[in-house]
């Protein structure tokens, strides 16, 4: 079984992607970065030796070590023990197995950017303990049944230490640029089981204090009891993301949005030029307010679902009126916001295609409007 056929046994509707997302992956940037890139073979035995050195590395989810150039690109790991299983089967029985991609940075080593579950299961099996228990396989034919690596005849072991897995290798030197052009490689790699959303692969590419100031702010109570239910997708901590960015740059917002929202994590990566004490004090007020004032449907329209263009549209029209003077009551709040989402040109630019420059600055206005009329 492959890694992608494993993520579809276990998709679900938190996995699919929003019509936003997926008109975001398809929408074509002004601009084709170019990418250097080669190929190679890697044996088993080899690649497992390079992990627990740590030459190779499976970056942590959005986090990370500062000196990699790129971290975080892999989502939690999900293959569940007859996957496993069964993945090591194949090469046991030297079946035909996909191959993995891996971006070598400036210090030469090798991080994961597709390939986790696989290189994750050989380590586990290469070591004899996953889920703090014996790697024993046991959803595999009878032949196999019971077997560890280390009880593996020496025929066996040949096989499955002998075995080639190719490996793709792009290269980075750490700029914004070559980010960018790792992102459009993988963007169009994504596809399959489970898809990454623009913005998982945003923050593996970008990694630092302002993916890290984004969580923090999706952890305050106020915003949890708005938004609701934490997003396994991480949409709650992307919108907080268009929030930030549209509040402090929305004069030169542009299309495509995931490459608008790029440019701006790659710029503030560790919040160089960004008041991170502000913007939490306008955000978590704004929060306060919109709770208290219109409350949890706020943020949805026409539906029980979290509206992303509605929500960025009150957020920075409400944080731009508390920027400039004594904050307004709740009541005067769930006035606006009865004002604002009862105009109909506040539908239009809240539905259908919602990320074009003239939406996006429309909405934008007329929330700002609404907020410094009370």
């Amino acid at each position: 079984m492959t890694e992608g056929e494993a993520k579809t046994l276990f998709d679900t509707e938190e996995d699919s992607l929003t019509p936003e997302e997926r008109e975001d992956l398809a929408t074509a940037e002004p601009e084709a970065e170019p990418v250097t890139y080669t190929g190679t073979d890697f044996d088993v035995e080899g690649l497992v030796r390079r992990l627990k050195r740590g030459d190779i590395v499976i970056p942590t989810f959005g986090h990370g070590d500062e000196s990699l150039e790129v971290a975080g690109f892999q989502r939690g790991f999900v293959w569940r023990r007859p996957q496993m299983d069964r993945f090591i089967e194949s090469l046991l029985m030297g079946y035909p197995i996909p191959g993995i991609m891996l971006v070598q940075q400036v210090d030469r080593r090798y991080l994961v950017l597709d390939g986790q579950q696989r290189l994750r299961t050989l380590g586990a099996f290469y070591e004899g303990i996953h889920g703090g228990r014996e790697f024993v396989l046991d959803n595999v034919a009878d032949e196999f049944k019971g077997l560890t690596y280390r009880t593996l005849a020496p025929e066996q072991r040949r096989q499955l230490d002998n075995t080639f897995i190719q490996a793709t290798i792009v290269k980075t030197d750490g700029s914004n640029q070559s980010l960018e052009a790792i992102y459009q490689v993988f963007e169009r790699l994504n596809s399959g089981g489970t898809q990454l959303t623009p913005h998982e692969i945003r923050i593996a590419l970008y990694p630092g204090m302002l993916v890290d100031f984004l969580e923090k702010l999706n952890k305050t109570g106020n915003w949890r009891q708005l938004y609701g239910a934490r997003s396994l997708r991480l949409r709650d901590q992307e919108l907080i993301l268009r929030i930030v960015a549209l509040y402090d740059n929305s004069a030169k917002y542009f299309r495509p949005q995931k490459k608008f929202l790029n440019e701006f994590l790659g710029t503030h990566r560790n919040l160089e030029g960004l008041d991170n004490g502000k913007l939490e004090r306008l955000f978590t007020e704004a929060s306060k307010l919109l709770l208290e004032g219109p409350g949890r449907h706020a943020l949805r329209f026409q539906s029980s679902q979290v509206n992303a263009a509605l929500a960025e549209a009150l957020y920075v029209g409400l944080m731009r009126r508390l920027d400039g003077g004594t904050a307004p009551t709740p009541e005067d709040v769930a006035a606006a916001v009865r004002a604002f989402t009862s105009d109909r040109e506040t539908a239009v630019t809240i539905s259908g295609s919602t990320a074009t420059e003239e939406y996006v600055r429309k909405r934008l206005n007329m929330a700002t409007k609404a907020f410094a009329g009370i």
